[in-house]
């Protein structure tokens, strides 16, 4: 076992003790509608966004004192069940086999209320630049992850419940709302907004569950709206490959983990279909996402023009996006363990979690449950499964 191994080894079992030991509760970045002060918003999306900005860019961690405390994550569980299901396949250990399997039935059991079919949402309300929506409301960037990892789950457990539980996953992402444009369809970002949707990720991620769980029960309707949602998203691709955000105006930032979600969606549907159409959209995706990510140390840079930041979501989604692509180019592997050892150098607190933030002359050292460690949890046992 080489150092670099022994590491990133270290590492992930640090980061789950601290998870379990926290009974899977912790921070989120956007969770600020949980103070005590969101009554003085008045309901106003300008000063609910204010507030939550306010927590959430601050290097110190408010929380505390604000009334916000740690809180059970979706997303999070989803995240540690594939982090565990990884572990299982390479080791065997069925200890690991059954925390996967309780993260699932957790997250069975606390699926969104109001709705036939699985969807999960978020544990706190959200307001940001398209609006707002609701605690638990189902969001399709939430929902279309923790279904692959269900697809995960059936391909290396073979429970068929787990396929079922995709399927159903797949007919609420039929029913999502859709913005139909000249080439393809974007579906919404959430179950309940009805205005025109133009955001890229969860739609992307959204076709890739389609197209995946299509595989295993020949369901054309998935594959249809799945390549309808490829069409639209790779059709507003740039010409030196990166995505912005979203297509309206006010989305056009280009940052690196939503470009990891695209990439990894897009792998995920070409290569669980035959349509080769889409190749060229991933070679020149990808490449931009290797030449604009990364420092010369594999810090993951926030921006493709700007370091800072450095966010531990954009370090936990590179490492996971250049281990999946680690069959199309040699390299990546290399970068992601740099990139791994430099995060667990510089963001993995003795204590076992890793940091929210690393700015220029200090660390936001507050301890996120899913952005951070479920998420690093995730991005390692990847890699570790690849080196």
């Amino acid at each position: 076992m080489t150092n670099s191994t022994q590491k990133i080894l270290k590492s992930i079992k640090s980061v789950e003790k601290w998870v379990e030991a926290n009974d899977y509760k912790g921070y989120e970045p956007f969770d600020g509608s949980s103070s005590f002060l969101r009554p003085l918003t008045f309901g106003n999306l300008f000063l609910d966004r204010l507030l939550i900005q306010l927590i959430r860019q601050s290097p110190i961690n408010l929380r505390p004192f604000l009334g916000i405390k740690p809180l059970d994550s979706t997303i999070g569980r989803g995240y540690m069940a594939s982090g565990y299901l990884t572990i299982f396949k390479l080791t065997g250990n069925n200890k690991y086999k059954n925390k996967a399997v309780n993260c699932l039935e957790w997250l069975i059991e606390n699926k969104a209320p109001g709705f036939a079919d699985y969807s999960w949402g978020k544990h706190f309300d959200v307001a940001g630049r398209g609006g707002r929506y609701s605690k638990l409301e189902p969001i399709t960037v939430w929902t279309s992850i923790i279904g692959l990892v269900f697809m995960d789950a059936f391909e290396i457990l073979g429970a068929p419940k787990y396929l079922e539980v995709s399927e159903s996953i797949c007919k609420w992402i039929l029913e999502l709302p859709k913005t139909k444009t000249h080439i393809g369809i974007c579906l919404n970002y959430t179950g309940l907004w009805d205005q025109d949707c133009t955001i890229y990720n969860q739609s992307m991620l959204a076709a890739a569950m389609l197209a995946r769980t299509a595989k295993f029960t020949g369901n054309g309707e998935y594959l249809l709206l799945a390549k309808q949602a490829m069409d639209y998203t790779c059709s507003n691709q740039l010409s030196e490959g990166a995505w912005y955000y979203g297509e309206a105006p006010m989305y056009h930032w280009i940052d690196n983990f939503h470009t990891g979600y695209n990439l990894d969606a897009l792998k995920c549907y070409i290569d669980n279909t035959s349509d080769k159409s889409f190749d060229d959209n991933l070679c020149r995706g990808y490449k931009y996402f290797k030449n604009h990510f990364f420092g010369i140390h594999g810090e993951p840079r926030y921006y493709h023009n700007r370091t800072h930041p450095i966010d531990i979501q954009c370090a936990s989604q590179a490492i996971d996006t250049l281990a999946n692509f680690s069959e199309y180019d040699e390299s990546s592997l290399e970068l992601a363990s740099k990139t791994a050892k430099w995060t667990i150098d510089n963001m993995q607190d003795e204590k076992g979690f890793f940091y929210y933030r690393k700015y220029p002359l200090i660390k936001a050292k507050i301890p996120m449950l899913h952005w951070g460690q479920a998420t690093m949890y995730k991005a390692l046992t990847h890699l570790l499964s690849k080196i």
